[in-house]
């Protein structure tokens, strides 16, 4: 949610007024769909990438405001807590060298961000959650100083009337209470973006929904909250419980959560915004003085603000966007699936496999959502952010089998044909789907790495020391450009 909010209090008139206007948006962008007002260009893609500032001991860096003045440029932008920032990418064509050009850009960005924070004594770090964190920082005081955030705190809170309760079992145990969403800013993560024709976004968001799980197994990378080994991919269940907004009574009834998988596969962009307005109330009720009929009728494009700041406050893993870019309306599909890290050609090895992968799904004859039904790709989802590389999940024509033989057997030669249908670069596409090959291959993705790194020097250092010297390896490794697959042990 990167809008500015003003407001610090909302009456039930702000509240009556808000649903008002979000449902005229709702009328006013399904006569857009059916008008066929959106920009045709199809081939944009655009990349945020969430970033940790540690101290030179590995710990949280609380000086995000600090380093972003250093920094002085407006990709860089502040997020939930003092010790994150977040960098965004302006969009570009998805063909040719464009992961080349992609990384270059990156790395060029981040190398100086990164010189610039070590004036303020702090250093750039790619990871989904930050091993070091400890319930004593990531509390209220950690949130950044943006009033969006307290506002938002505050709005969770009141609908919730009571604190979060954290609850996550994997390797290990975390039970703990939360008074604030500040253990949210714990998770970091990557989100890829893919503008898309509105006939088709139903077919690109079914086709993104139906990998998330396998993205999740080979890309997982945040094995640590509060010093427990849990899940692989934590992050997911973290950040599910920390911006739920039901307390058990809601829970029992069945009421949706504010981050969720979804329910079914769906046929328009239509649907999820209906649905967006259906079952969620507002959080922040902010109303804009826009007149969204009078703007389309006299041939503009509405920025519907009500509608997508409503959206904003609803978090699905692959989150549907309507935009407005030199004047000309826009659909977009944000897949929020994967964390940030380990490296950037970690990363972009991540996002030219679902680029590619989606791309062949799209267009397949029988699409693969008419193959599996929608809870076995949420059943993959889970399984993959808890298990990582070593799950096994369900694919159509397959059965359940290991998500790694699946990726080598069947999906990466699938992801090689969606980048050259792209026009992407073969030399760039085999050099970064390799690495994809080479984590199935050698079992080692980023939370692989971090869990194995961390019991060697578990065998010699207590287990504050050894998460903060795992760490500090794993931030050396990360600045080297070099893939997991390729890293060390300690």
């Amino acid at each position: 949610m990167g809008d500015e909010v003003a407001d610090t209090t909302f009456s039930r008139e702000n509240r009556q007024r808000y649903r008002d206007k979000v449902k005229l948006c709702l009328d006013v962008f399904a006569r857009m769909l059916a008008e066929a007002r959106f920009d045709p260009d199809r081939r944009s893609i655009g990349l945020e990438i969430e970033l940790n500032l540690t101290e030179e001991t590995g710990d949280p860096a609380m000086a995000n405001t600090h380093v972003l003045e250093l920094i002085a440029d407006d990709d860089f932008q502040t997020e939930l807590a003092q010790f994150n920032i977040e960098i965004n990418i302006p969009p570009r064509k998805l063909e040719g060298p464009v992961f080349s050009e992609l990384e270059e850009t990156v790395r060029r960005d981040l190398n100086h961000a990164e010189e610039q924070a070590q004036k303020a004594h702090a250093h750039m770090m790619i990871i989904g959650i930050l091993p070091t964190l400890t319930e004593q920082l990531l509390n209220g005081s950690a949130l950044s100083a943006n009033p969006r955030y307290k506002l938002l705190n505050e709005q969770i809170f009141a609908a919730r009337g009571e604190d979060l309760e954290i609850d996550i079992r994997g390797v290990e145990r975390l039970a703990i209470l939360a008074d604030t969403i500040a253990p949210e800013a714990a998770c970091t993560s990557v989100q890829l973006h893919q503008l898309v024709d509105p006939a088709l976004f139903g077919a690109h968001w079914n086709a993104a929904q139906a990998i998330a799980g396998v993205q999740l197994a080979i890309g997982a990378n945040s094995p640590f909250f509060f010093g427990r080994e849990l899940w692989r991919e934590t992050r997911i269940a973290l950040f599910e419980q920390t911006t739920d907004t039901r307390p058990e009574e809601l829970k029992a009834q069945g009421v949706r959560p504010r981050v969720w998988f979804g329910e079914r596969w769906i046929t328009s962009i239509f649907d999820l915004f209906e649905e967006n307005v259906r079952y969620f109330p507002a959080l922040l009720p902010v109303v804009e003085d826009e007149d969204p009929v009078a703007v389309m009728e006299s041939g503009g494009a509405p920025k519907l603000q009500e509608l997508r700041l409503h959206n904003g406050t609803i978090y699905r893993w692959n989150r549907p966007i309507y935009d407005v870019s030199r004047g000309r309306p826009h659909l977009r599909v944000e897949n929020r699936v994967l964390p940030a890290g380990p490296t950037i050609v970690d990363t972009l090895a991540n996002a030219a496999f679902y680029y590619g992968l989606v791309r062949v799904l799209v267009e397949d004859d029988r699409p693969i959502w008419t193959q599996m039904s929608f809870s076995a790709a949420e059943d993959n989802f889970y399984t993959g952010a808890r298990l990582g590389l070593d799950a096994r999940v369900y694919w159509p024509g397959v059965g359940e089998a290991p998500a790694t033989e699946l990726v080598l057997r069947r999906l990466l030669p699938m992801a090689r044909d969606g980048l050259s249908r792209w026009g992407v670069d073969s030399a760039d596409a085999d050099r970064l789907l390799e690495i994809i090959e080479r984590r199935c291959v050698d079992g080692v993705n980023g939370a692989s790495w971090q869990a194995a790194a961390f019991h060697r020097l578990y065998d010699r250092l207590d287990r504050e020391d050894a998460l903060r010297e795992m760490t500090v390896r794993y931030r050396e490794h990360m600045h080297s450009n070099e893939p997991v697959h390729t890293w060390p042990l300690p």
